[in-house]
């Protein structure tokens, strides 16, 4: 594997996938410079903007005059602060959940999560586009793996009636995080309590964007019961770091004594905690964002839809605009960055063949003006690229 490491990444070249860091100089708001540019931000999935929010950075700061930069050790031996336990009871609540657990990150939430509730004797049964994260902490559980067409709630009930057997887990993503679109999570709770199945919601793209109050995917369809477990990032729409499964008090313990990258990782920073902490107090004080970002992705939706190009409806600030071949998209993607806007180009294994993307994501915080630059911007790339 190493010894080809040359003809891996001439392999990679060729096929339009390769990939390359940017460095980011300023902020990760609606504007940053990015290689020494300035340009528009429509990548990030601080969707609500609050990763800049100066009382979140406030109390980030606070808190490592307190408790330092680190967190030291695991949960389990040292790690284990006040504003640990606080956030996740904060957590649990904003949920409607009894218990939360707190993990490093998104990514180990749904390893962490997934392989605490599955052996080898349990069927797991994941939507064709789940998130890597569902994808490797089912491979990881050494379960049985069953893929249903996406959203296609008649293919989930064939696939566990096939296994001729009760029980299970099913796992599918709340928002799909490359397409935008929204999990019908009203039939996959009657489907899971019509065949006994226990039930994970990711909700890392709907916590904060999502529902009235910014609850998530559960809100958003008045479901106050359903999901076994509620999975969720910091990341994103609260604008700090790390991971959660929230549920009842026994799913928490038996998370807390089973699930490994809980109990074998370093706590994360008590300066994230609080910024975390901190951003679920704004969410809810500041409650206009949530109504603000559902009313900027609706106008740039309608704009880049008005231009012909290709964007699937939806609600939420996921807005993929379909190109299709790696070489057109990176393209595309490039002629967008030289008019000032950050966009990047989707391409495999991150979608299937064929169905490259620019995966555009608005924020609360961006202008007006951000907006109708951005769909001037993209319709003169549509044009360079014969798109339109």
């Amino acid at each position: 594997m190493i010894g080809d490491a040359e003809s891996r990444l001439q392999a990679i070249q060729k096929s339009g996938t390769y990939r390359h860091l940017r460095l980011v100089e300023q902020t990760s708001g609606p504007e940053m410079v990015m290689n020494g540019k300035r340009v528009l931000n429509f990548a990030s999935n601080n969707y609500l903007g609050l990763s800049n929010h100066p009382v979140i950075c406030q109390r980030a700061s606070e808190s490592i005059a307190t408790w330092g930069t680190g967190s030291g050790a695991s949960r389990l031996i040292t790690g284990n602060t006040s504003l640990h336990e606080e956030l996740e009871k904060k957590i649990a609540d904003f949920k409607e959940q009894s218990s939360s657990v707190l993990f490093n990150c998104g990514y180990m939430a749904n390893v962490g999560g997934i392989t605490a509730f599955s052996d080898a004797s349990t069927v797991i049964y994941s939507d064709s586009l789940n998130h890597a994260s569902i994808i490797d902490g089912a491979r990881l559980s050494k379960a049985t793996i069953s893929v249903y067409d996406h959203c296609n709630m008649q293919d989930l009930e064939a696939k566990i009636r096939a296994h001729g057997k009760t029980g299970g887990l099913i796992v599918s993503d709340g928002v799909f995080s490359m397409d935008g679109d929204i999990a019908p999570v009203p039939e996959l709770v009657e489907i899971a309590r019509k065949y006994e199945c226990a039930l994970m919601i990711d909700d890392a793209h709907g916590t904060g964007v999502l529902g009235k109050t910014g609850r998530g995917v559960c809100e958003h369809f008045n479901l106050n019961s359903g999901a076994d477990l509620h999975m969720g990032t910091l990341s994103k729409a609260l604008g700090s770091e790390g991971g959660f499964i929230a549920g009842s008090d026994l799913l928490a313990d038996i998370l807390r004594n089973v699930s490994r990258p809980f109990i074998f990782s370093t706590a994360l920073a008590p300066s994230s905690v609080a910024a975390a902490s901190a951003a679920i107090d704004i969410l809810q004080e500041e409650n206009w964002r949530v109504k603000k970002l559902s009313e900027n992705s609706r106008y740039l939706r309608e704009g880049l839809q008005s231009i012909g190009l290709v964007v699937p409806d939806g609600i939420t600030p996921i807005l993929p605009v379909m190109v299709g071949r790696n070489k057109d998209t990176v393209l595309f993607s490039s002629i967008l960055e030289e008019e000032g806007i950050f966009s990047p180009a989707i391409r495999p294994p991150t979608v299937p063949e064929g169905s490259g993307r620019i995966r555009v994501t608005t924020m609360a915080t961006h202008t007006r003006e951000h907006l109708d630059q951005a769909i001037s911007s993209f319709e003169r790339a549509g044009r360079k690229t014969g798109m339109i």
